[in-house]
């Protein structure tokens, strides 16, 4: 059945960053290559979460935010013809009799000579606001991501949360916008003690420890927030123009854990291939673990190249491992 369909080389499941890069060395060993990804598009959780942050140890880059990352490695992947599936979740995988492998997503079946795994921490999704009627507001001020701090220009806006994320947002907004408002359940942050240092000398409003406990709006935006004073009654209403949650996302690698190779919790195994318990399927990022791993974008773009020319000899055996430097190439 798979000789009826296109087969390619190999093909990397998770678009982000890591396996943005991932597509790009392929391409250097003249792979066919396809990325299935269940966003909307690329860049995984820099792309979609940390647009407009700074990322500060990716090399050779002093300082770069998560959109231009993304943009940058689009850019690269652009020398190469490749197969890019948005909005398709893998959800099995299995290897045919002809060592074809068959992966089944939400939307058609694919094949393919070889398998990289770089989906990150598995599907990702925000940890919401547990308040009635708070879901209608999702569309317009109530948010879970940042995706353009211009739009918070002049407003008035009111943040959610303690940690990193929260502290950070905080600090990115403040010359943005009219008034930052840090809410948080807590005395205190859990946030670096650098950034919470920033805090203390920014004119960002820090309202602790008091939690929402309702909203108030026309049904479309959201006007005002009732805080109430945690382990008491005092309670007080803000106005807030945008209404930032940052309680932290939710991850797993869900239906990936039954695929038949060795995980642990919720990362699989690899050996220095970056190969899985099943030959010819491979991980990369922050997906895989063994000894000593660290999870970094830096580390996962250095496993890539593992990954990748340990698979073309999978593949085909006369190949060789370590290919020409790519000044050599073009």
């Amino acid at each position: 059945m798979s000789k009826e369909k296109e087969i390619f080389d190999i093909t990397i499941i998770g678009g982000g960053p890591v396996g943005m890069f991932t597509s790009f060395y392929a391409g250097l060993r003249q792979a066919k290559v396809k990325i299935i990804e269940a966003l909307p598009q690329l860049g995984g959780q820099p792309g979609m979460l940390y647009a407009e942050k700074k990322i500060y140890d990716i090399a050779g880059m002093p300082k770069v935010t998560g959109e231009d990352l993304v943009t940058n490695l689009a850019k690269q992947m652009e020398r190469f013809d490749m197969t890019v599936c948005c909005n398709e979740e893998a959800f099995d995988l299995e290897k045919n009799e002809d060592g074809i492998f068959e992966i089944q997503t939400s939307k058609q079946r694919h094949y393919s000579k070889a398998v990289i795994i770089s989906s990150g921490n598995g599907a990702f999704r925000p940890r919401k606001l547990e308040i009635d009627h708070a879901d209608q507001y999702e569309d317009e001020n109530l948010h879970y991501f940042v995706n353009n701090i211009e739009g918070f220009r002049d407003k008035r806006v009111a943040i959610c949360g303690g940690g990193d994320s929260a502290v950070d947002w905080a600090l990115t907004l403040e010359p943005i916008a009219k008034q930052v408002i840090l809410i948080h359940r807590r005395p205190k942050f859990r946030a670096q003690e650098h950034s919470i240092h920033m805090l203390s000398k920014s004119t960002v409003d820090i309202i602790t420890p008091f939690v929402p406990i309702s909203i108030n709006g026309d049904g479309k935006r959201l006007s005002s927030v009732v805080l109430q004073e945690v382990r008491k009654d005092h309670t007080m209403e803000i106005e807030v123009d945008d209404f930032l949650i940052n309680y932290g996302f939710s991850s797993s690698i869900g239906a990936m854990k039954k695929w038949g190779y060795e995980v642990k919790g919720n990362s699989i195994v690899v050996n220095t291939k970056m190969e899985t318990t099943i030959p010819g399927v491979y991980a990369v990022g922050d997906i895989c673990t063994y000894d000593g791993k660290v999870n970094l974008i830096a580390t996962g773009f250095g496993e890539a190249p593992t990954a990748i020319n340990n698979a073309m000899v999978y593949i085909n055996p006369d190949t060789r491992v370590q290919p020409m430097h790519s000044t050599s190439l073009f």
